[in-house]
């Protein structure tokens, strides 16, 4: 059996207020199972979205290497490093956050998102592999932004499911039981009392027919 709350009184006024906590904490219960299974789908489905975005990163990023190497060999290394000096820096990141579940799951923006939209230098004395590179490159640096804000909402789902499993398991073991053990402790301590209370009413009934008797008889003997 569960240890009931300290200090209890086993009174009706008590067993209520008692039993009120515990059809909260039950509801509570419950809610917060609901919370952890959504987090728990939600979690599963950012994974999902995580590894197909990793994967065109990855290809984008092997294909962009592949082209560069290319250039490199058709127009010359110094070239290409003239050109890559020539190009604009990709700026900032902005950090902003949206509610999942409670959860604020960060998102990234400003300059260096929107860099990889833009074209910044000339086609003349350049090679087609070049071209394909920065292209290529460019979806990467989406990709990467776009895998590190899904990385971070991921991190922090995960703590919140964490954090809201522990809160289920307290209910569940230590809470609710604790709650029902003081319940049925009160019932317990109260119908004792009653049957107390109802033993010592028979008892002085039975002694007060007995003394109405007794006095009854004197009275016929006088």
């Amino acid at each position: 059996m569960a240890d009931i709350i300290e200090g209890v009184k086993p009174t009706r006024m008590e067993l209520l207020g008692i039993r009120k906590r515990r059809a909260l904490a039950e509801k509570g219960h419950k809610l917060l199972g609901e919370k952890r299974d959504a987090l728990v789908t939600n979690f599963f489905d950012i994974i999902g979205k995580r590894d197909a975005i990793r994967e065109k990163m990855e290809n984008d990023l092997a294909r962009a290497y592949g082209s560069l190497i290319e250039a490199q060999m058709l127009i010359g290394e110094e070239r290409v490093a003239d050109i890559a000096l020539d190009m604009p820096a990709a700026g900032d990141i902005t950090v902003s956050t949206i509610n999942i579940m409670g959860v604020r799951v960060p998102q990234l923006g400003g300059e260096a998102a929107e860099y990889a939209k833009k074209a910044a230098y000339g086609f003349t004395a350049t090679s087609a592999k070049l071209d394909e590179a920065i292209r290529d490159f460019r979806k990467a640096l989406e990709g990467i932004i776009r895998l590190a804000e899904v990385e971070g909402g991921i991190q922090r789902i995960a703590v919140e499911i964490e954090k809201t499993k522990r809160r289920v398991n307290a209910l569940e073991h230590i809470f609710i039981p604790r709650l029902k053990a003081t319940v049925k402790y009160i019932e317990m301590q109260l119908e004792e009392r009653e049957r107390e209370d109802f033993f010592r009413r028979k008892r002085i009934k039975a002694l007060m027919e007995a003394g109405a008797k007794s006095d009854a008889a004197k009275a016929a003997n006088a």
